[in-house]
């Protein structure tokens, strides 16, 4: 099958500053692709560019095996490929159905009598959000109401009623607790089931080995590994994502010399 988001040798500078460079990574219908990396690894970058904010400056790009140089993040949309960021541009104050649709209102009536279908962005919001298994109380009630992990599930639900066929998560869980956490990778699973590619970009292999079926690990913009499921185990992702080698010899560098004891406690 062919990918459908697929980069291959990606690299991006900024002056002389080296962001990313030979990084790949590969999308595909019905998988959730992982990408890991701590704070400073190239994950924001990637992300940007698979969105269609930045330009790669090497490397190649293709959606669905054409080659391709996005200019904007509506082209990438309009080629299906929606990005969630972790502050989910959305207007607190709104409904929930306002959020829904925001910025592609349908709209009824001709001329000066023309208007918002505020009935059927109500109606459609209830029943996509249903269809993901997301049962709010009432559509009506301004989206900052809802709890952090029931904006992600909204925002994800909107990427796949507009015709998402990659939906990219930017670190969704980062600010979450356990509970909300478990709430938005049910969800994202659900987008996967229902045929999507999707890239979750997360610092917490954890989140990550329990819904992935590839990761791709970054670190200081190149590859540190890339493997399938079935290839490695969460703790030799917590491992690689932790520093592997450099923690252990961290490890090493703060033991305490043999013989000495801590002092005792008064």
């Amino acid at each position: 099958m062919t990918p459908l988001v697929e980069l291959e040798g990606i690299s991006k500078f900024y002056g002389n500053i080296k962001a990313l460079e030979g990084v790949c990574l590969d999308v595909r219908a019905g998988e959730i692709t992982c990408v890991l990396g701590d704070n400073g690894a190239g994950k924001s970058t990637l992300i940007k560019i698979v969105a269609g904010l930045h330009q790669h400056d090497g490397g190649s790009y293709r959606i669905e095996g054409e080659e391709v140089r996005l200019g904007s993040p509506r082209e990438a949309l309009d080629r299906g490929i929606a990005t969630v960021y972790q502050d989910l541009a959305v207007v607190p104050l709104m409904p929930v159905w306002r959020n829904f649709f925001l910025g592609s209102e349908p709209r009824k009536g001709r001329g000066p009598l023309r208007r918002l279908d505020v009935r059927t962005m109500r109606e459609t919001t209830r029943a996509e959000l249903l269809r993901m298994g997301i049962d709010l109380r009432d559509v009506d009630q301004p989206i900052g109401t809802l709890s952090g992990g029931e904006r992600q599930c909204v925002a994800i639900a909107r990427a796949v009623y507009f015709g998402a066929k990659a939906l990219v998560l930017d670190e969704p869980t980062a600010a979450l607790g356990v509970k909300q956490s478990g709430v938005v990778l049910k969800y994202l699973a659900a987008a996967r089931d229902a045929g999507l590619g999707v890239v979750l970009i997360t610092h917490n292999p954890h989140h990550a080995h329990l819904v992935g079926d590839r990761f791709v690990l970054l670190k200081r913009g190149t590859m540190a590994g890339s493997h399938t499921k079935a290839e490695i185990t969460l703790e030799e992702l917590t491992r690689q994502m932790a520093g592997g080698s450099e923690l252990e010899q961290l490890s090493h560098e703060l033991s305490r010399p043999d013989g000495l004891r801590s002092p005792d406690r008064a």
